[in-house]
């Protein structure tokens, strides 16, 4: 680390916690906390949605690192593709509706029980440990932190400002974040074309495994990718910022054009991940990234590209530590004391942000590989929100009790699936957890549904 590389670092840190605190009190009451006035323009929209959607840019490098582009088919293409699918036919219905977050919509749509057990569900997807983990593992390696220090560092700085500011902040941050993010790949990119070569000649340096777009899995292994990415359409950061648009149609055009700007960051990601493959072939694949940046970037030019990986951690840390706070205390725990809609529950948030950030720098202790992890909570908890969450927008009823049932059900048997195969060595019939999840899903509506004649 050159004292440069320090300055970089320092600039970014102080100017991050200036604009989270910038105009903190301006929040009014809790739709201001939450969504930000629903006045998100369309560049801050886009700036917040792409900037926090990449917090596990080290299991992207690892994954890259191991497997070459397959990480663009299992990581980048399905999400482009249902991305779009919720931009054209959910985006503007959700902008719409009156609901704050997904147990919110699920609250109004099959009642209390409903919206508490799907909140739950979504503090397992949106929790901010494994990012917290990931930002303490790259403070650990790059500035040779102890790991305790190093969580605690990432959890304080990336949650403070959200006590103060809520939803504000998260995106004043975020269009810094989204500047710096794609910054330092542009660098590390530019830096590697000229040290190791064109891309093109990475074809023929790397073995052809790193062109396969299975990387050596099976086709099953793939297209439970390509399910999990449905975890678009129930992901509580997609629809804050739905719900927090100006305009349905802002929020269309957002996530549109956000998945031209994932396209170009993918293809950013990916080529320097197998940059990383040609120039360290030995190098632990998690630091794939962070070891490359060391090897070929002059001083200051190095702090950036770290201020760059730090930012796209960042942006996701603090917008899952929101939405985390916001289902832990405003979702539950407001709930469950069945406070009035109009009273304030910016409070209960705050409280929930403590507990939330608590329990999340524990579990950063212990939570393995981001990419398996992914993987583990797509196939266990997606089957279980997915088609009930999508079975609001259609007119087919379902009973609240049977609901519960339909949602809880899913994780269940997916959970027994998973610890099946974790104690036998291999799932039944070698079916991932997912599809009997999503088939148990299925059953259970196709059972329990029935047209709504309801003009």
């Amino acid at each position: 680390m050159h004292y440069f590389d320090w300055i970089a670092i320092g600039a970014y840190f102080i100017l991050l916690l200036w604009l989270g605190f910038y105009k903190s009190s301006k929040n009014k009451d809790e739709k201001d906390f939450i969504l930000a006035g629903r006045r998100l323009s369309l560049p801050g929209f886009v700036a917040t949605l792409v900037a926090t959607w990449y917090g596990g840019i080290l299991g992207v490098g690892e994954n890259t690192y191991n497997f070459g582009i397959q990480t663009w088919f299992i990581f980048g293409l399905p999400y482009y593709i249902f991305g779009f699918l919720f931009a054209v036919f959910l985006a503007p219905r959700i902008r719409n509706l009156p609901h704050r977050s997904i147990p919110d919509h699920f609250n109004k749509h099959f009642g209390k029980s409903a919206g508490i057990i799907s909140a739950l569900l979504i503090l397992i997807l949106a929790s901010p440990a494994p990012y917290i983990l990931s930002l303490g593992i790259l403070l650990q390696h790059t500035l040779h932190w102890t790991l305790q220090p190093a969580i605690l560092f990432a959890a304080g700085v990336s949650l403070v400002y959200i006590w103060f500011g809520g939803f504000r902040a998260v995106i004043r941050t975020d269009k810094l974040q989204f500047v710096l993010m794609f910054l330092g790949f542009i660098l590390l990119l530019f830096y590697s074309w000229n040290s190791i070569g064109s891309p093109v000649s990475l074809i023929s340096t790397l073995p052809e495994r790193y062109f396969d777009p299975t990387g050596g899995n099976s086709f099953q292994y793939i297209l439970v990718w390509f399910f999990i990415a449905m975890w678009t359409f129930i992901d509580p950061g997609f629809y804050q910022r739905t719900a927090a648009a100006k305009s349905p149609d802002a929020a269309k055009k957002g996530i549109l054009i956000s998945i031209g700007f994932w396209f170009v960051f993918d293809i950013l990601t990916v080529t320097t991940g197998l940059y990383a493959a040609v120039l360290i072939p030995d190098q632990v694949a998690t630091m794939a990234y962070p070891e490359l940046a060391s090897r070929i970037l002059p001083p200051f030019v190095y702090g950036l590209f770290l201020v760059g990986l730090f930012s796209t951690i960042m942006s996701t840390i603090d917008s899952n530590g929101l939405i985390s706070a916001i289902t832990f205390g405003r979702d539950i725990l407001w709930r469950m004391q069945e406070k009035e809609e109009s009273s304030d529950s910016i409070t209960h948030i705050r409280k929930g942000l403590v507990v939330m950030a608590f329990i999340a720098v524990l579990l950063a202790i212990s939570i393995p590989s981001v990419v398996r992890l992914w993987y583990i909570i797509g196939s266990i908890i997606v089957p279980g929100i997915l088609l009930p969450f999508l079975l609001t927008f259609s007119k087919i009823k379902l009973q609240p009790k049977k609901a519960n049932i339909v949602i809880i059900m899913p994780v269940i048997i997916a959970i027994f699936w998973f610890v099946f195969g974790r104690l036998s060595g291999h799932y039944p019939w070698g079916i991932e957890p997912f599809y009997p999840g999503l088939l148990i899903s299925i059953l259970l509506l196709g059972l329990w549904t029935e047209k709504n004649n309801e003009n």
